[in-house]
């Protein structure tokens, strides 16, 4: 055992310093983006635990008793296959997450929904429902496009109002359980039903599906969604998973225009930046 350490040591010692330590600092943004990344969801214990038996794992096989245990060693790498395509599977959404946010560049940028006719309409029709508690959501498209989640619901390609809004939300209206899609000055869609975030997900135990719909149709798109509780009349605002609770009516319009165009502002920004640079 001390021979393998010290022949590890050695081999160690062989390397050249520099070359090493920036492959190491790679490394360690590397890991640290993935553990920002998955930080706060449910990939974050399934990352721990299988980074703990590869750790452990390859300790025992590949330095402490290599050679030692032969048919163990040949089971490990049939593993370490099989993990790559577990990998794949349980991060899934996670990856496709990523994948969301990086065509979100400002290069990939399709435009966003920031006309204050659009903002007052839905802030006037959210303050109307959530005075008579009545439920709605509503989701403002901006760069990533919600094509396949619209295909669920039904078109519409109306002129945004706030009629259309407080009477697609009405009691017993056939689309007033699922939501509404927005794109630029037009209703796109209603009756959408949104993916749902998991229950522990919620910053409130007995908030209710509207706004795990809220928080899921936000983890994999960019939308500003905007929700109206049935039970308290209680306005939400979700955004890249999070939901900001209680808004006031009469400050909503505000809130939504902020959110909207400093984005947009942010995203035109960085694009002047990236056009900026020099040619390489």
């Amino acid at each position: 055992m001390l021979d393998r350490i010290s022949q590890l040591f050695s081999r160690i010692a062989e390397y050249d310093t520099i070359p090493v330590l920036f492959e190491l600092a790679i490394l360690w943004v590397i890991f640290y983006a993935l553990y920002r990344f998955v930080r706060g969801t449910r990939a974050a214990g399934a990352l721990k635990g299988l980074l703990f038996v590869l750790v452990v794992a390859t300790l025992i096989l590949r330095v402490f008793a290599e050679g030692v245990f032969p048919r163990l060693a040949v089971l490990y790498d049939q593993f370490l296959s099989i993990a790559t395509i577990a990998l794949l599977v349980t991060f899934q959404p996670e990856l496709r997450r990523a994948l969301i946010r990086l065509g979100e560049a400002p290069f990939f940028r399709a435009g966003a929904a920031d006309d204050d006719r659009v903002i007052e309409a839905v802030a006037d029709a959210m303050g109307f429902l959530s005075k008579n508690n009545f439920g709605a959501i509503v989701a403002i498209e901006r760069r990533v496009g919600m094509r396949e989640l619209i295909e669920s619901g039904r078109r519409r390609d109306a002129d945004v109002s706030s009629h259309l809004l407080t009477t697609i939300f009405w009691p017993n209206s056939p689309l007033h359980d699922m939501g509404v899609v927005i794109r630029g000055d037009r209703v796109i869609a209603a009756g959408v039903q949104f993916p749902l975030a998991q229950p522990t997900d919620l910053p409130d135990e007995h908030l209710g599906t509207r706004h795990r719909a809220a928080i899921g149709i936000t983890r994999v798109t960019d939308a500003l969604v905007i929700v109206v509780s049935e039970e308290t009349g209680t306005i939400s605002i979700a955004e890249k998973g999070r939901l900001d609770r209680r808004i006031a009516p009469d400050q909503l319009a505000d809130e939504m225009r902020s959110r909207l165009q400093t984005q947009a502002q942010e995203e035109e920004a960085a694009l002047q930046t990236e056009m900026e640079k020099p040619d390489a």
